[in-house]
């Protein structure tokens, strides 16, 4: 076990990188392990809500995702970052399963997450608009293919970059650029068919 890393852990868990906790737990530390599922526990089941609606399959397919992370921890390497590593475990895990499903289920947007991101360039009139635009904005998420709704989730929900997306996706960075745009413009037009909301969308 890293006993310099443990100690170092036990002072302050948050000083320790994700890489590091990473490369502790390939010489064997469990303990790093676990703290690599506190951090990511929450995350990947909130990302799991974009795709699944049952929070018992969500529950059980993060811990998939943790046990193949763990098996396959060998095979990370630590020069880069770990958060791509983990959410394309979790996309494929999360996809996969979507596509047993007969029918997709409802995907829960966080409205307020999304709107907190530049797309919206009239901030006034968001309290107003609120409802009409949860409304709006599920229903364009929902009929996006997956290609520009997994983008659009990573991007401005999870918040990760556009080379994490790319890693993620295992797409060219441009490609991430492209699909944003292209999904924000079919958003846009979903929003715009009701005049109310003219003018309210970048």
């Amino acid at each position: 076990m890293d006993s310099s890393l443990h100690s170092e852990t036990a002072v302050s868990a948050e000083s320790v990188s994700d890489e590091t906790l990473a490369l502790s737990v390939q010489k064997g530390n469990t303990d790093a392990f676990g703290e690599l599922v506190t951090r990511y526990e929450k995350k990947l089941a909130r990302y799991g809500t974009k795709f699944l609606s049952n929070p018992e399959d969500i529950t059980d397919l993060v811990q998939d995702v943790f046990l193949k992370a763990y098996q396959n921890m060998k095979s990370f390497d630590t020069s880069l970052k770990f958060s791509p590593w983990i959410y394309r475990i979790a996309h494929n895990e999360f996809v996969t399963a979507l596509r047993k499903r007969s029918r997709r289920p409802l995907i829960h947007v966080d409205f307020d997450t999304f709107i907190s991101h530049p797309v919206y360039d009239d901030p006034s009139e968001r309290e107003r608009e609120q409802k009409e635009v949860r409304a709006v904005l599920e229903k364009g998420i929902e009929e996006l293919s997956d290609k520009y709704r997994e983008v659009l989730i990573l991007f401005y929900l999870e918040e990760l970059s556009y080379q994490e997306v790319a890693e993620v996706l295992h797409v060219p960075v441009a490609t991430v650029g492209i699909r944003l745009k292209r999904a924000r413009e079919k958003l846009k037009h979903i929003y715009t068919e009701n005049p109310a909301y003219h003018g309210t969308l970048t």
